[in-house]
């Protein structure tokens, strides 16, 4: 039996001593009863009368946070009550309820008080104070806030300005709250004028706080721009719409220009437009058709009013920029006469004006190195066309391009392959790619070429350039030539690539394909067999580097809530920066291996789903009547490895507000690319209707006790619906801090540990190199093993499980240090800045053993937190000492004997230790920082404990303020999207 699961109270009567073994089924159900046990001990009143001590709603009768809410709903009461006779209608009491307690259903309270006047056999509807305080307790009182509310106080059911703070640092992951700044958050949410007085939070204040935008599941910080944007387009994930201007499916739809409309305001960055040959002259908006779809369909199409070129970039020239400043790419399919291929031009000119971006010269000169492409922040307010483009020699008013098929069967190296239909593996249909047919032919008028600023081209634009890094020929055959290698391109490219042909290069190309993206835009189109506009999972595509996944915006569903789940991690500007391993160049990446950052272990996330409030009913399920059985998905996308989903068991007919209490646990490979999805359905045995949902980035989590609005299948707010959960993520803040993963829970000596070793490159100079940093990455794994080590053991002294705080563990032996007269028999004093525990009186063996731990993980945090910097610092050195190699690295293998597959191994390894050595770096940087976090947590804990003497006070506040300034400073050396979310 894990120890972390059994309980062991005893009671001292006398000369006579009992005890009861207990077992829980987890460490979470032990740490419940812990807590109870020390409420009951507080609340001595209760052992003695049972629940007779108990008052309406399940509160203290005695308790100041129950007097302070019994003082406020009077005075709520008294506020309706305008004859003052003590009575209200039931018309007026359920109102008033429903404006102190948001999202309650009105019918909810109506019974209520009709079970109340029932069972005091009351023949008038009236409500008396007395009554409504019983219906609002019973109603509004959250039984799982009112527990979390008994873990934080001892016996006064009200939480003061020291342990607000306390509870926002070590859960919520504020580093710096200050007691003014509790104040002022407890003045804003607690409704009792007594409370706001005396500067005490009740329960219901509470409550409010922990359902208010402030305590959201996603981070205040991502709800705008947070990511650096002045590096190249190519490094970011850009939000893209396919033929967003379509309705109905993708062969029958007509044109709208509301689809347009919604995409813009929705932050779509890259937007299609369809372009036709149209009377008059005048190019229409509409489906791409090609030559190969018979007449018929262009007649169903024209029994609609059709949409002008011209009248669509009106509409993207009007909402272009409302959402996002950042630059709208309009990606260009037309299949035009020259003619109206000029009238197009002359529109986009006119229509669009300054805000067109045409480059004023060519990026690069013919057969030149490729440029960078510019950043968004320089094209802010700019329009780009992406489409085809003349070679720069040509001299004529138009010339031709090959126009690619844009469907699955594109030919090239997947010519002759069986395939699935993309999304319906399950249904067992194969497809087998055709060979590749002669390329269409396209006349383009020059005018036209001249606005287009990005080029688009196709799938062997990728083979070219990877049979070149390679040293081999592109892959070329006489129908379809390529021409240009990627290195010979004068302009600014963008590859355009089918679902099926991307999905196969994904899995069989990662390496190639994240390398390609680099430098290149690439997007993915849905296939053509996708006729119902259903969408692919973008997931897939992004895990490769894939900067444009085109969805059709107008098909809700859940590939796109990951989509918008992915965007509204840089405020919804429709930008968000790729992963690093994706844009540094030099990096290694695999997204199909459980080590997908070499030498970064897996962060855990720690999920407990607490509870869900007013949930409505499914659409169309009025036959099931007011009940729901409701039950939450927790679904994880990413890497491969990454991927999980889980569910709560289903809550059976619980109405509205159901109780979970059930902890999961997913493993993170690849923080920067994993999305969660919460999904709530209603069990039935014919089909689980959807409730709500909520999709958020990885990197967006807060820590801590958090909720969560859902959203209807169109992503629209369920009007007060929302799930409670508590949050705890390796290396961030809040959250209690969950041990670290990666790291063993037990000591381990240094024997046992598996250090992080760098690959050999077998070339001398560099491995020489690489040698040097052997011992510094041995002190890395050293320096964290040792100060998370003592921390569990320090935890497993208490008799608590690895998931409790740390100021549970302080208050644990607070309660064995304790004299009978209540004084504490140890003080805790600053010895060179660190908090110390020093004990006043004789204890225990078991008390000596537990300050001699605590002792040991004092001491692990200091030598921590002073080698850091040291360490870290050589392994800097020894990074930037082996990049100096990089750009001569092929010929150093050559002169070591290298060739061909030997030295692509070596490249390879090459990359892998910087990755590594970066890694490392990393990790320290945060360790050093969460070790601030665990003493600044226990000095807290040990001052509101009472380990503090009056003489150590000065130096506490001392301890704090220095620290809290050196963590602060600290934070600003953290990547972009680090967590410092203390805006209190």
């Amino acid at each position: 039996m894990n120890e972390t699961r059994g309980r062991t109270p005893m009671h001292d009567s006398g000369d006579r001593q009992a005890s009861l073994d207990l077992v829980a089924l987890s460490a979470d159900v032990a740490n419940i009863w812990v807590t109870g046990l020390r409420y009951l001990l507080a609340h001595p009143s209760v052992v003695g009368g049972g629940v007779g001590g108990l008052g309406e709603g399940g509160t203290m009768e005695g308790s100041l946070g129950t007097k302070m809410r019994s003082e406020w709903l009077a005075s709520e009461f008294a506020r309706v009550d305008e004859d003052g006779h003590g009575i209200v209608s039931e018309d007026v009491a359920v109102t008033t309820i429903i404006k102190l307690c948001p999202g309650i259903k009105e019918a909810k309270v109506r019974l209520r008080f009709k079970e109340i006047q029932r069972s005091k056999e009351k023949l008038t509807s009236h409500v008396t104070r007395e009554e409504f305080q019983e219906a609002y307790c019973e109603l509004c009182t959250r039984p799982d806030v009112y527990f979390l509310m008994v873990q934080l106080v001892k016996d006064r059911e009200c939480l003061d300005p020291q342990d607000l703070r306390l509870f926002l640092e070590t859960e919520q992951g504020l580093s710096l709250a200050t007691t003014e700044g509790c104040l002022e958050l407890l003045r804003r949410y607690e409704p009792s004028a007594q409370g706001k007085e005396r500067g005490l939070l009740g329960l219901d204040g509470f409550a409010r706080y922990l359902q208010s935008p402030e305590c959201q599941l996603l981070d205040p910080e991502h709800e705008g721009v947070c990511q650096d944007m002045n590096l190249p387009l190519s490094h970011y994930y850009i939000s893209t719409s396919y033929r967003s201007y379509l309705l109905d499916d993708q062969v029958h739809g007509r044109a709208d220009l509301g689809g347009l409309i919604k995409a813009l305001q929705s932050g779509c960055r890259c937007l299609e437009l369809g372009v036709t040959d149209g009377p008059e002259g005048e190019p229409l908006l509409g489906v791409d058709y090609g030559l190969d779809i018979p007449c018929h369909h262009h007649e169903h199409y024209h029994h609609h009013a059709p949409v002008t070129m011209r009248s669509a970039l009106e509409v993207v020239n009007k909402y272009a920029f409302l959402t996002s400043r950042y630059p709208l790419l309009v990606y260009l399919c037309q299949r035009c006469s020259p003619a109206q291929q000029r009238t197009m031009a002359q529109h986009m000119k006119r229509v669009l004006g300054s805000r067109l971006y045409t480059p004023e010269s060519l990026p690069v000169s013919l057969g030149g190195r490729a440029t960078t492409l510019p950043s968004p922040e320089q094209l802010k307010g700019r329009v780009l066309i992406v489409g085809k483009k003349l070679p720069p020699d040509n001299e004529g008013s138009d010339g031709e391009v090959s126009e690619e098929e844009e469907e699955i069967g594109g030919g090239g190296p997947l010519a002759g392959r069986r395939m699935t239909i993309p999304g319906e593996e399950d249904l067992g249909v194969v497809l087998v790619v055709p060979p590749p047919s002669q390329p269409r032919k396209l006349r383009l008028h020059k005018e036209l070429s001249d606005l287009v600023a990005i080029a688009r081209t196709d799938s062997r634009h990728f083979y070219a350039q990877r049979a070149f890094h390679k040293q081999h020929s592109p892959p070329s055959n006489p129908r379809s030539p390529c021409t240009l290698l990627v290195n010979e391109t004068p302009y600014w490219t963008l590859c355009s690539l089918g679902e099926g042909e991307a999905g196969r290069l994904t899995t069989e190309s990662p390496e190639d394909l994240v390398m390609f993206t680099k430098r290149t835009l690439t997007r993915v189109r849905p296939s053509s067999v996708r006729l119902d506009s259903s969408n692919p999972n973008p997931q897939g595509y992004w895990k490769g580097g894939v900067q444009l996944v085109a969805l059709n915006q107008q098909t809700p569903g859940a590939m796109l809530d990951l989509h918008k789940g992915r965007f509204s991690q840089n405020g919804g500007c429709g930008y968000v920066l790729r992963p690093a391993v994706m844009r540094d160049e030099v990096s290694y990446f695999s997204a199909h291996t459980h080590g997908c950052v070499p030498g970064v272990p897996p962060q855990t996330l720690r999920i407990k789903v607490i509870s869900a409030h007013n949930l409505p009913k499914p659409q169309g399920s009025g036959a099931k009547g007011e009940v729901i059985d409701p039950y939450v998905v927790l679904e994880l996308h990413g890497v491969p490895a990454d991927c999980a989903e889980q569910r709560t068991r289903t809550a059976l007919q619980n109405h509205d507000d159901p109780l979970f209490d059930e902890t999961f646990e997913f493993q993170v490979n690849m923080p920067e690319l994993a999305l969660l999805r919460f999904v709530v359905l209603d069990d039935d045995y014919i089909g689980d209707d959807f409730i709500g949902q909520f999709s958020v980035a990885f990197e967006c989590l807060q820590s801590g006790y958090r909720n969560v609005p859902l959203l209807d299948l169109t992503g629209e707010p369920l009007p007060h619906a929302r799930l409670f959960l508590h949050v705890a993520i390796t290396n961030r803040r809040g959250g209690g801090k969950a041990h670290r993963r990666g790291l063993s829970v037990r000591r381990v000596s240094r024997r046992g540990r598996e250090y992080v070793t760098l690959r050999n490159t077998g070339i001398k100079a560099v491995d020489d190199i690489f040698k040097l940093a052997s011992a510094p990455l041995k002190d890395v794994m050293d320096l964290r093993e040792e100060a998370q080590g003592t921390i569990a053991s320090f935890k497993e002294q208490c008799g608590l499980p690895t998931v409790a705080k740390l100021k549970q563990c302080i208050q644990s032996l607070a309660t064995r240090l304790q004299s009978p007269e209540g004084t504490m028999g140890a003080t805790m004093v600053l010895k060179e800045g660190y908090p110390c525990l020093e004990a006043l009186i004789s204890v225990t063996e078991p008390t000596r053993k537990l300050l001699s731990a605590y002792d040991t993980m004092i001491v692990a945090q200091k030598q921590l937190i002073e080698n850091a910097d040291g360490v870290q610092e050589r392994i800097v050195q020894v990074q930037r000492e082996g990049m100096e190699f990089h750009e001569d690295l092929s010929r150093l293998g050559e002169k070591e004997g290298m060739k061909g597959r030997k030295l692509s191994k070596a490249v390879e390894s090459f990359t892998w230790n910087v990755t590594v050595l970066k890694g490392q770096s990393d990790l320290l940087r945060g360790a050093k920082m969460d070790s601030l976090d665990a003493l600044r947590q226990v000095a807290l804990a040990c001052e509101a404990s009472g380990f503090t003497s009056a003489s150590s006070n000065s130096s506490s506040s001392a301890f704090s303020t220095a620290e809290l300034h050196y963590t602060a400073h600290a934070i600003d050396r953290r990547r972009s999207s680090t967590h410092s979310n203390g805006r209190i």
